[in-house]
This record gives C-alpha cells, structure tokens and sequence, in this order.
C-alpha cells in the first residue's frame, strides 16, 4: 500500500470503540484555550519524509495536540520540545511545531505512534495497542529506507519490537531494555533502535528529560545513518 492509502486507513479507522468516543468528546467540548477552533478528533497518521532513514516511534496523539491539529506532536509542548531537537541535529527546517500548516518540514525523519488516538489519561489499554500495531505495520512497509528507529516512550519502544517479533519474526534475547540512550542491534536488515524518554511535560518539567539528553539521541542517530551510508 502506498503511504497515502495508509494515511487514508488510519484516519477511517474505527477499530477502538472506547478511544474514539474519547477523542470525538474532546473535540465536540474543546478546551477553552481552542474554543473557537475546529478539531481534528480522528487518528492521527504519521507525518514526515516518504524517503526517511530515520523513524520515530511515539506512543499516543495529545487530547489538545495532535487531536485538534491532526497532525502527530504538533500543537503542545511535547511537540516543541521535539521539534527543537530535531531541528538542531538536521532534521527538521524549523525548531517548532504548532499548527499542522506552519510550515514544518522534516527532512530524512518521520513520526508516527504506537497508537492513533487519544487515550484518556494518556494511557492506551494493551488490547487498544495491539489492534493499532497493524497501521505501524502498514506505515513502516511504506517507508523502505528507514535505517534508524528512535522510540519515545517505553509504549513507543515495546510496541516496535512487537511489530518486529509479527512481521519479521525476529525476537532478539536477551530483550532489548529501555533507557533514555539504549541501543539494541535487533538483526541483519533490520534498524538500529534506540530509545528517548518522551517529551511529555511530566518528563520535560521535571528535568527527567532535557534538550541537551534529546539532543543527543538524534545526534547518535545521525551519526548511525552516515556510517550505514557509506560505501
């Protein structure tokens, strides 16, 4: 499938009863700060580069982020804090990311979650992970040079080495653990992953998580991607 017919899936799909009566509430009740706007309130397919080396695995759209703007860590904090790491490692044009027509281009990377809707809490239930596994499945198939996968989030991080175990069959042991800065070689021909702790505010607010530690995961990335990229 075409990364169009994907994107066009995810936004039709319907398959988790609880969260898209979530995300249509919240975008009928809005928050005061957006009354007057008009939310997305369906799920959010990834966004970026078709000729990405770099892939980033997320774990949910925001109830006031990605599912009024529709367009995946745009229109919050955690997408700002994002979007300014990636833009200081190359991978981005701007060191923001606000509304889905800011202008934001991401070069060599592309964004998508673990799940496509908002959950409430911001905590999708196992079974709603694993029904949506089948569009990162789909999404990833779409994206044939992705060399490097950097999960934020252990849900990020769990569900690309799910996704991997299914389609590929590969279930590496020891597991690969999570941890800001881990890294984990899963196979021949299969990416590097790496792990970030999110950007939530939880982590970003309490020093959990700093630009300079974001930083330097994309950093590492990049520096992956050249050395596969040599002849």
């Amino acid at each position: 499938m075409t990364l169009a017919g994907v994107r066009a899936a995810i936004v039709a799909c319907d398959d988790c009863p609880r969260l898209r009566r979530y995300c249509a509430g919240i975008a009928r009740e809005k928050k005061a700060a957006h009354r007057d706007e008009t939310y997305w309130g369906r799920p959010v397919p990834g966004f970026g580069d078709p000729d990405a080396r770099l892939l980033l695995v997320g774990l949910a759209p925001a109830a006031h982020g990605a599912n009024r703007t529709g367009r995946v860590f745009t229109g919050d904090g955690s997408g700002d804090f994002l979007a300014a790491a990636l833009h200081a490692a190359g991978f981005a044009n701007i060191a923001t990311s606000r509304r889905a027509d800011d202008g934001l281009t991401l070069r060599d990377a592309y964004i998508l979650a673990a799940v496509r809707c908002a959950p409430p809490d911001n905590k999708p239930l196992p079974e709603e992970i694993a029904r949506c596994r089948r569009h990162l499945a789909a999404e990833v198939a779409a994206l044939p040079r992705v060399r490097v996968v950097v999960a934020l989030g252990k849900i990020g991080h769990d569900a690309y080495l799910a996704y991997v175990a299914e389609r590929h069959g590969v279930r590496p042991r020891p597991r690969p653990a999570f941890g800001h800065g881990s890294e984990a070689r899963l196979g021949a021909g299969l990416p590097i992953l790496l792990g970030s702790y999110h950007p939530s505010r939880q982590n970003t607010n309490t020093g959990k998580l700093t630009p300079p530690m974001m930083r330097s995961v994309f950093m590492r990335a990049r520096a992956l991607i050249e050395v596969d990229s040599r002849p």
